[in-house]
């Protein structure tokens, strides 16, 4: 039966079925199920989604459609206007990771998990069979990436506040001397948001013989960056490559990454990589790009610091009050997360807590007020520390 005569069940729900559906009605499903969200936004505590504040700026931006095919930095014949403004992202946030246009290279990525693909893969051309070392509490998506490309992850243990064990990574590469080590520092950690120090890990793994070291600062970047309480993190600090995020904190309604490297580190010619522009994959969205510099833009540098400085606030604040609620908290110096012992199942529901083992947590961002901090509060001293279900 040819596929243009095949009958197709009847449409039920959400089914696409062969025929057009009703505009309208599809129309007001959709403005449903946006009242459900924002009824629900306030009390999504471990995740940022803030898009109210910033949706009106950036809506004209969602009716473009723009690629890029070429390098970032190379003379592109077909370039549509996109390209200075991504360059103009881009040194921003060399700037936040302490290294100047000149000395830093990179792109726009479609999301922090091609940005950082495109980190490690950039990281191994130079290195001859190197193992990539990961913390055990580093985010799933490095190791995703490490299976994707073949490489040997060899996992390092962490300390007791989530940064990576320098002592054990030197005996990890020492069990593996002269291969060259590429090491995954977290500036962030997903559960703790604790920050590696860059300058001690690269000590530590000096024996393997050359190593590069790759900082996902994806969750903890830009925190990081407006904080001196943190310990060295950055390009500045001795890192090769590093993989930022645009779109929690700033609250943009698209994902987007960002992946530097240092001239030096990149190659002339990238033999694996299937484009010939350095990036991951060939035409690219120019969106991202567009949507991270009218937000920047509209926040200024200092709106930016002021909008950390806010959300450091919260997070201190949090501590306290959960202390108080005897939640027994814990959170890394100049981070937004906070970590606390984990409640009930109810109030967990409640409140879409993330947790994992005996641990919860919130981030201190858009919907995450000090008020929010209360009523959170209030609970899990009511909750008097059920058994966990």
């Amino acid at each position: 039966m040819s596929p243009h005569t095949a009958s197709n069940p009847p449409d039920e729900g959400l089914a696409i079925g062969f025929q057009p559906s009703d505009p309208a009605a599809d129309t007001g499903q959709l403005h449903q199920l946006h009242r459900s969200l924002r009824r629900d936004e306030r009390q999504f505590l471990s995740f940022p989604d803030h898009l109210d504040e910033v949706m009106r700026e950036l809506a004209p931006l969602l009716g473009l459609f723009v690629d890029h095919r070429l390098d970032t930095y190379a003379s592109n014949p077909f370039d549509t206007g996109i390209q200075e403004y991504e360059e103009a992202v881009l040194e921003y946030f060399a700037a936040l990771a302490g290294a100047s246009p000149d000395d830093a290279h990179g792109y726009v990525a479609a999301s922090p998990q091609e940005a950082l693909l495109h980190g490690l893969a950039m990281a191994r051309r130079g290195l001859p069979e190197p193992s990539v070392y990961v913390s055990e509490q580093a985010s799933c998506s490095v190791t995703r990436a490490c299976k994707l490309l073949g490489l040997n992850r060899v996992p390092v243990q962490s300390l007791p506040d989530g940064t990576m064990d320098p002592e054990d990574l030197l005996l990890q590469t020492r069990m593996r001397r002269g291969a060259g080590a590429v090491v995954v520092a977290t500036c962030g950690t997903p559960l703790r948001g604790a920050i590696d120090n860059v300058a001690e890990l690269r000590d530590a793994a000096a024996n393997s013989g050359p190593v590069h070291v790759h900082v996902d600062a994806t969750a903890g970047g830009l925190a990081a960056a407006h904080s001196n309480q943190v310990p060295p993190w950055s390009l500045a600090h001795g890192a090769h490559s590093i993989t930022l995020s645009g779109h929690g904190l700033l609250g943009l309604p698209v994902p987007a990454g960002i992946s530097l490297m240092r001239r030096e580190q990149i190659p002339a010619t990238a033999p694996g990589i299937t484009v010939p522009d350095r990036t991951v994959v060939g035409a690219r969205g120019g969106l991202p790009a567009l949507l991270l510099w009218t937000r920047l833009r509209s926040l200024g540098r200092a709106g930016v610091a002021a909008m950390v400085n806010r959300c450091q606030d919260v997070a201190a604040y949090a501590v306290d009050r959960f202390e108080c609620a005897g939640a027994r908290p814990e959170r890394f110096p100049g981070s937004l997360t906070v970590t606390f012992q984990r409640p009930p199942a109810w109030v967990v529901d409640k409140w879409r807590l993330t947790h994992a083992g005996d641990l919860a947590q919130i981030v201190t961002t858009g919907p995450v007020t000090y008020t929010a901090v209360n009523e959170l509060a209030i609970e899990l001293s009511a909750a008097g520390w059920e058994a966990v279900a």
